[in-house]
């Protein structure tokens, strides 16, 4: 799927406000099973932010700063606006639910979390654009179109040996009944010049996702590509959609051999139930007793490079629960920790040598009735001046082999990669 350049195109749009903070929010894939509507949020008249505790509220031309919860902060923000808000929760917020802590560096300087409130908000849904908030900006011709960007020095944040010792370290503290699964990740990193909606409009050309996402803010730039969402709320139903399980896509269409090994794969499989019996606990704690269901398990769905093993969990709302309430008793989404939670995110932060951030998070929204929708941060690049981050890892189980892990990753990388082979 090429990005389209029509007067009811997410780029159009973008393109009219230069180069002011904006969110877009983008469903890429019409009749995908979780495609919906697109959104692009622009002009804040209020944003919310946290460094740890640190909370900076700008309003008006006006900065409070003030120490606080973050969690508790983002929920009085919410329920204070009760207006649309767009932005992300930053996985290092795991650290004000449990007594834990992110104790590598950080490889940019972003908030655990920033939301915004626009003034303009614009929808996009079946080939229409319906202005929901606000005035867009006139079309203006001699706005300057993004330049393609380049990709130097792009190299693994660790070195293949590391990543194997590590992966043997997982599966013996598996062995020993630690946990049964951990998500291990590493960063890739390197320079990037150019403008960052270049880089995710192409990122999109090679991998179109239900869950795409860009976010330009002052200081720093996201550039997400998620096929994945971490949790949606309409009224009081509540929905999440966990990955577990990759597979190469095969560049000839008739061939689904990756497709059925994904499938049939048993390692693909305990992965995901593992997850899917996370989701479900997790849940638990926010809906009615009886309500958590699975409606999909071990449904494969393909995007542009690789197929993925997805289920789907549903739940319903206890009454009058909060919606950051019900956020928070997920947060971070088990597809990117392991089972169990609390034990494998200390173990996280043991064997890798770098601070999430954005990545493992979710970008999103909040409705003013308090509806939402979430997806999570991955296949994404962070980009600080010309430092371009763009983390990559999988579910380590007691059957995986190491080579094969690392290849995975490998595939993984090619949403940002393949950018720059396609377009010398």
């Amino acid at each position: 799927m090429k990005s389209t350049t029509s007067k009811n195109s997410v780029d159009f749009f973008t393109d009219r406000f230069g180069r002011g903070e904006l969110i877009v929010l983008e469903s890429q894939l019409p009749g995908h099973p979780s495609s919906g509507k697109s959104f692009l949020a622009a002009k804040p008249v209020s944003s919310v932010c946290a460094y740890g505790k640190k909370i900076i509220i700008r309003e008006n031309g006006t900065k409070k700063v003030f120490t606080m919860d973050p969690w508790e902060a983002l929920k009085n923000y919410q329920s204070d606006k009760k207006n649309w808000l767009f932005g992300y929760l930053g996985y290092d917020l795991k650290n004000y639910l449990e007594k834990m802590n992110s104790v590598n560096p950080a490889l940019v300087n972003t908030p655990d979390f920033y939301f915004m409130e626009p003034s303009v908000l614009v929808q996009f849904e079946d080939g229409k654009a319906e202005t929901i908030l606000g005035d867009v900006p006139p079309d203006s011709e001699n706005e300057p179109k993004p330049a393609a960007g380049t990709l130097k020095n792009i190299r693994p944040g660790i070195e293949k040996e590391e990543y194997i010792r590590n992966i043997k370290k997982i599966k013996e503290r598996i062995k020993e009944g630690d946990f049964y699964e951990l998500n291990y990740t590493f960063p890739l990193v390197g320079e990037y010049q150019g403008d960052p909606y270049w880089l995710y409009s192409k990122m999109r050309d090679i991998n179109p996702v239900p869950f795409g996402g860009f976010l330009r803010h002052d200081s720093f730039s996201v550039c997400c590509a998620s096929p994945e969402r971490f949790l949606k709320k309409s009224g009081r139903r509540i929905v999440s959609e966990p990955i577990k399980g990759t597979s190469a896509r095969s560049e000839r269409p008739d061939d689904d051999r990756y497709f059925r090994d994904l499938l049939m794969n048993e390692k693909n499989r305990a992965e995901n139930l593992m997850i899917v019996d996370l989701v479900r606990h997790d849940l638990s704690k926010v809906a009615t007793p009886g309500s958590v269901t699975v409606p999909k398990l071990y449904d494969v769905q393909s995007f542009g490079t690789v197929h993925q093993l997805i289920s789907t969990v549903e739940a319903r709302a206890s009454k009058g629960v909060d919606s950051v309430d019900i956020i928070r008793a997920c947060f971070p989404m088990g597809s990117m920790t392991g089972a169990p939670k609390i034990k494998v995110m200390e173990t996280i932060d043991e064997l890798e040598n770098y601070k999430r951030g954005i990545y493992s998070g979710a970008i999103g929204y909040f409705k003013p009735n308090g509806d939402f929708d979430f997806n999570v941060v991955i296949r994404s690049a962070i980009i600080q001046g010309e430092k371009l981050v763009y983390p990559v890892g999988g579910a380590i189980t007691s059957d995986s082999d190491p080579e094969e892990e690392w290849e995975e990753t490998e595939i993984k990388s090619r949403n940002i990669t393949g950018v720059f082979q396609n377009h010398q």
